[in-house]
């Protein structure tokens, strides 16, 4: 799951042979249990459409800044699969061909790097640019991206003008008072309202089922029998709505950072929860700071660092950096600390040149860029879409004095996060569009072994995610990353992680059982 500062403060159906073997029959019978009929019918109809056109490759797109020999194309699929035949939406895709032989090859993976909101269109430049830990399932695979409905090139969505999103400072996220709360929560129903006027018609169908429902399509337009996948944080739901409707079309999958899957965590819970655990690493990268302070010169004890880091803050909202810096870009700058062990010398460094008389550095890295339009398009549609998502999928609290209870309680003893959570989940408490019922996930027929992969000090998604999920599929395999806690660990150099994911991809075999793993290096200053 994808964390930004606190946003306030601030056709025709086409049906016909199916491309061979692009479509298992197993799949209306495993959805039909969960959804309604007419959903299962549709999936059916929107894959055979899919898997008789399949996907018309060419070069990208200039503006989309994706050089050959990766391909572009489009995926259609229904807005609404309740009504197959009604609007349809455009899923952008994209793919690097596998580098091995035709013996070799086994077919598409493809990605999802979380969010929601993220774009999984990088992806396949792991290929182009020769990573060294995908070079094996390089040679497999063929790597695809896509973005998912309302992301990007998919019928993007939008809640508010791209540059007013952006624009700084925005009050800080802890409250002083009730005056305070009381003008967060208009602007939370303020960005609500937004939504449902810019993209009203996309908002009941911005759900995590149904970009499960577009991923089978997928699978079908790329002549696929089966999915193969890697997801990353909220990219681990997706990959568990996706193998709860479609167990048997399944065929490898990679859940790396997991979102808890259970009914009662998504997604109000999960938030909560995720306070704390990025308090927790928070701590860590205090420690770590501390530790060096040799080289950064900031505090030698967490404490002493924690206590600057009041400063600072405090400051920041008495007399913003730069007239752009209060405390909520603070928290959307250090907060890639707890996320990233790869942000963690980089984000001491900055605070370091702050410290020595920088501050040209510490705005360049924290502030908006109004002149960059294309990268604050991004930034609002993917905030826009995380929203939209999570609260589209369940039900959330509409009593304030609940959101309130729960938030004052946690801020006592976890501040670094809390209040600025609760400011961006807030405009589901008066959210305009229908908020469905959270998936049962659970192990399907036909679901074969899934390969789990967590740390245990994970902010993001915290390890209990990975423990219920493990729980719920039954013959899947955990690998824990003991004592680490970046988000995201297949793509960190860790032999004990990488060579088990390598041979899971190429071979479907894992350990007879869990298995726990050293962490990897610690980052040097």
């Amino acid at each position: 799951m994808r964390r930004t500062a606190a946003f306030g403060s601030a056709g025709a159906l086409i049906a016909g042979t199916l491309i061979a073997g692009a479509i298992a029959a197993p799949a209306a019978t495993a959805e039909s249990r969960h959804h309604n009929g007419s959903e299962a019918r549709g999936v059916q109809l929107a894959v055979a459409r899919a898997a008789r056109a399949g996907i018309d490759w060419a070069d990208c797109p200039a503006d989309w800044a994706i050089a050959a020999p990766i391909q572009c194309g489009w995926v259609t699929v229904p807005l609404d699969y309740a009504r197959p035949d009604g609007k349809q939406i455009k899923i952008a895709v994209d793919r690097h061909v596998s580098t091995g032989t035709s013996g070799e090859r086994q077919g598409a993976l493809i990605y999802n790097p979380g969010g929601p909101g993220g774009s999984g269109m990088a992806f396949p430049k792991r290929i182009a640019t020769k990573s060294p830990l995908w070079v094996n399932a390089a040679k497999a695979y063929d790597f695809v991206g896509f973005d998912p409905r309302g992301v990007g090139h998919s019928a993007p969505i939008s809640c508010v003008d791209p540059q007013e999103f952006v624009k700084a400072p925005k009050a800080d996220p802890v409250p002083d008072s009730e005056a305070d709360k009381r003008a967060q929560r208009k602007l939370a129903a303020e960005y609500a309202d937004g939504c449902a006027e810019r993209s009203g018609e996309m908002l009941p169908h911005m759900t995590t089922p149904n970009t499960a429902r577009d991923l089978d399509v997928i699978r079908a337009a790329l002549g696929e029998k089966k999915l193969n996948y890697l997801g990353v944080s909220y990219g681990t739901y997706l990959g568990a709505v996706y193998g709860t409707l479609f167990p048997s079309h399944v065929r490898r999958m990679v859940v790396d950072s997991v979102v808890n899957p259970a009914k009662d965590n998504i997604w109000y819970q999960a938030n909560l929860n995720q306070d704390i655990a990025f308090q927790k690493r928070w701590d860590d990268w205090k420690a770590w700071v501390a530790a060096n302070d040799a080289t950064f010169h900031i505090g030698t004890t967490p404490q002493k660092v924690e206590q600057e880091w009041l400063k600072l803050r405090a400051a920041a909202k008495k007399s913003p950096i730069g007239g752009v810096l209060g405390p909520a870009e603070l928290i959307g700058f250090f907060q890639s600390a707890p996320y990233y062990d790869s942000a963690w010398a980089p984000t001491a460094r900055t605070w370091s040149a702050y410290r020595a008389g920088d501050t040209q550095a510490l705005i360049d890295a924290a502030a908006p860029d109004l002149s960059d339009t294309a990268g604050n398009i991004r930034s609002e549609n993917s905030n826009a879409v995380y929203t939209a998502v999570e609260c589209a999928d369940a039900k959330w609290p509409t009593n304030w004095r609940t959101w309130d209870r729960d938030n004052t309680r946690l801020h006592r003893d976890y501040p670094f996060m809390t209040w600025a959570n609760a400011w961006m989940n807030l405009p589901c408490a008066t959210w305009r569009a229908k908020q469905q019922t959270p998936l049962n996930v659970r192990t399907g027929k036909g679901l074969p072994p899934v390969l789990i992969v967590q740390s245990t000090r994970d902010a993001a998604t915290p390890y209990e995610g990975a423990v219920e999920l493990h729980k719920r599929f039954k013959g899947s395999r955990l690998i824990t990353e003991e004592g680490a806690g970046s988000h995201g660990v297949t793509g960190l150099v860790n032999s004990c992680i990488n060579e088990r994911v390598d041979s899971y991809l190429l071979t479907g075999k894992t350990d007879r059982h869990d298995v726990t793993c050293a962490p990897h290096a610690t980052p040097k200053p």
